[in-house]
């Protein structure tokens, strides 16, 4: 078409700053102008007041539609139980002293949900598996006991867990403690592969605060207090690279992918925001573009959040709020 325009540089010129911003919109819009793409639910829970603790994280089960909290404080119920509508339905206390991270796992027999306690007490430094009715099923660690140790399993305030299908399972440990690591497990709790030691290099952790996994066979770990998150390979645990360019400001806290494994929901405590970014499918990790974020109230401190795999709604347990909040997508 560029032959047949009349040559004039007036004209040229206009042509070619509509033509750029054309491909700009074409190319970038996506990225810098995405649209709102969640809403704050206000109507859930129907109940508010059953928070009476500080809520540290949340866990949905999408099979049967129901909502875990954990949540802590003196003459508290630790584990509290929604419907999706948000209704209150029941609670249980029994064995879990300071719940810090929590994953529903749902299989063909069943669901069950699996608790990390960063407690120091006797039931402190585990991970706990519970009926959906709080009975308890499993506890891996040494309870009461901080430890380093494969054999026999110990944790030091193990801070999230992320359970297959499979059984096979990824934990960070710790919150804080003496261990910088991420663990697989295998469907009966042996050690497959683990990375880790305390310090900023390639691999290394300060603070591994929440595990996630993706769809192509990735293992997401937000690396606190090194203000990145880095990804490993799930069957070998090599290290495929890490995203520090969107946390200047703070340290991821959580991570979760979106129902579509398009987005990284990334809670960061400090500023108050949930920051989505883009997820690449496959190939190379490349580094993190936020695409959207939604900024809390002052104050609000997200620390866990949990993604409804079937209707997409993020849920996030706020610790200065002392409330977990629903967002609906638009």
């Amino acid at each position: 078409l560029f032959p047949l325009i009349p040559p004039s540089m007036e004209f040229n010129y206009c042509i070619f700053i509509l033509y750029s911003q054309v491909l700009k919109a074409k190319n970038f819009s996506h990225w810098k102008g995405e649209q709102q793409m969640y809403k704050l639910d206000i109507g859930w829970p129907k109940a508010p007041e059953y928070f009476t603790g500080q809520t540290f994280c949340v866990a949905v089960d999408s099979l049967h539609g129901l909502v875990y909290v954990g949540q802590r404080g003196d003459n508290v119920p630790k584990v509290l139980v929604f419907s999706e509508e948000g209704y209150f339905l029941h609670s249980w206390n029994d064995t879990v002293e300071m719940p810090h991270g929590i994953f529903v796992w749902n299989t063909e027999t069943g669901s069950s949900v699996w608790l990390t306690d960063v407690g120091t007490g006797k039931y402190g430094h585990t991970v706990k598996q519970y009926s959906p009715l709080g009975k308890l099923l499993q506890v891996l660690g040494t309870p009461g006991n901080a430890g380093s140790s494969l054999i026999p399993l110990q944790f030091d305030q193990p801070a999230d867990i992320f359970v297959e299908a499979t059984g096979e399972m990824y934990v960070v440990d710790g919150d804080g403690g003496m261990n910088n690591r991420l663990l697989k497990l295998s469907d009966d709790y042996k050690e497959l592969w683990l990375t880790g030691t305390n310090g900023s290099g390639i691999g290394q952790f300060k603070i591994p605060h929440s595990v996630t996994v993706d769809a192509f066979g990735r293992v997401w770990v937000a690396d606190r207090g090194n203000k990145r998150i880095q990804v490993f390979d799930k069957v070998t645990g090599e290290w495929l690279g890490s995203w520090n360019g969107c946390f200047s400001e703070d340290g991821p806290y959580s991570v979760r992918f979106t129902a579509d494994y398009k987005y990284l929901i990334v809670a960061q405590l400090n500023i108050n925001r949930l920051a989505i970014l883009a997820a690449p499918p496959v190939g190379s990790i490349g580094d993190c573009a936020i695409v959207h974020s939604v900024q809390l109230a002052d104050e609000t401190k997200p620390h866990l959040v949990d993604v409804d795999m079937k209707s997409g709604a993020v849920y996030v347990a706020e610790i200065g709020a002392q409330q977990v909040q629903k967002y609906v997508p638009l």
